[in-house]
């Protein structure tokens, strides 16, 4: 009779092949099995050609007719499932391949969120464990993913790239230790946080922004974009408890991080915890709340009254820029920004526009 043994193999044979050799050893014929088991032979047969599982019911029958213990069937069983199982899962990794350029992976692994490889399927197994998914085709119906994958105002954005940067972001802010949020504190500090656009040090800018929003119970966090993101700044809540604000630091003008910056916080401030709000996208459900949004950076930099009257002067040269920068206490590139948006300077007159040089 064929021994019973320790089998790990990542073949898949059906454990019905040993059967068959038992009973060839044992000159036992699947009638005769089926008669002294009290089974049909029509069960025992599909079991003997792998259609059809030994279940621990099974395993303890051929136990008693065969004295093959049941724990030998059942393990084998497991083992054959198994195999079937990672051969399925490596035809999907497969198929999953295609799909890693879509993902900025380089990216990624420089900046230490995925393992370095050259490995392709290795390189879906890392995605997959990053985003906490079975399948990459999976990542769009996860809910806190599920914003990247709206409309986008470029068309040559790749969403699943900016569900890698909300990750990537995600992860970072998370392990910062902050209290609950305060929404009267957070307005109490917008001064203080408008303030810090006169320092020149842009890291000692976002330390100083993550300090004062952290004191509020807002988690910040500062991540260079990834290629084909396109993406300014986003906000959501974490458990619906905690909020979070991400800036992606694209482009580095000054004036545009400010408004930027409150535009997130405006979120936070006005609108439903429930959403997740991406600068850059073009949902129509969206289109109330950012238009809020954009209000309330604008006034806050620079209210509207104030403007208003500054552009009543008439003509408008840097040293008027300079003067009622300092009047308003923000940087003078905010106010150029601001009137190249509205038209009254080109694109081309940065007169004290600066960008920022971020740390990486």
């Amino acid at each position: 009779m064929m021994a019973e043994q320790k089998i790990n193999s990542d073949l898949a044979v059906p454990p019905g092949s040993y059967l068959g050799e038992v009973l060839e050893d044992m000159e036992i014929s699947q009638v005769d099995l089926a008669n002294r088991m009290g089974r049909p032979y029509q069960a025992i047969n599909e079991i003997i050609k792998g259609d059809k599982a030994i279940t621990p019911e099974t395993a303890l029958q051929l136990e008693k007719v065969l004295g093959v213990s049941a724990q030998f069937w059942t393990n084998m069983e497991s083992i054959y499932r198994l195999a079937l199982a990672k051969q399925k899962e490596k035809k999907e990794i497969e198929q999953e391949v295609s799909l890693l350029e879509r993902y900025p992976y380089l990216e990624m692994s420089k900046r230490g969120v995925v393992e370095k490889t050259r490995s392709a399927i290795q390189k879906v197994q890392n995605l997959r464990k990053f985003f906490g998914v079975a399948s990459l085709l999976s990542i769009k119906s996860v809910k806190e993913y599920e914003p990247a994958f709206r409309a986008l105002e470029k068309e040559s954005a790749s969403q699943e790239a900016i569900a890698a940067w909300l990750k990537t972001g995600t992860d970072i802010a998370l392990k910062q230790k902050v209290g609950g949020f305060n929404k009267a504190e957070l307005l109490g500090v917008i001064p203080d946080v408008r303030a810090l656009s006169l320092l020149s040090d842009p890291n000692e800018i976002l330390r100083k922004i993550r300090e004062y929003l952290n004191s509020c119970g807002v988690l910040f966090v500062a991540i260079p974009h990834y290629p084909k993101t396109y993406i300014t700044g986003a906000t959501f809540w974490h458990d619906k408890r905690t909020p979070v604000v991400m800036m992606s630091m694209r482009g580095g003008w000054a004036d545009i991080f400010w408004f930027s910056l409150f535009h997130e916080i405006a979120h936070i401030l006005l609108h439903d915890k429930r959403l997740t709000f991406l600068e850059g996208g073009v949902s129509e459900e969206y289109r109330k709340q950012e238009d809020e949004a954009d209000e309330f950076s604008q006034e806050t930099l620079m209210p509207s009254v104030a403007f208003d009257s500054f552009l009543a002067k008439g003509l408008i040269c840097i040293d008027d820029i300079v003067e009622f920068a300092e009047k308003q206490g923000v940087h003078p590139g905010i106010v150029t920004g601001r009137l190249q948006r509205k038209g009254y300077l080109t694109y081309q007159e940065h007169h004290c526009r600066v960008r920022y040089k971020w740390e990486k």
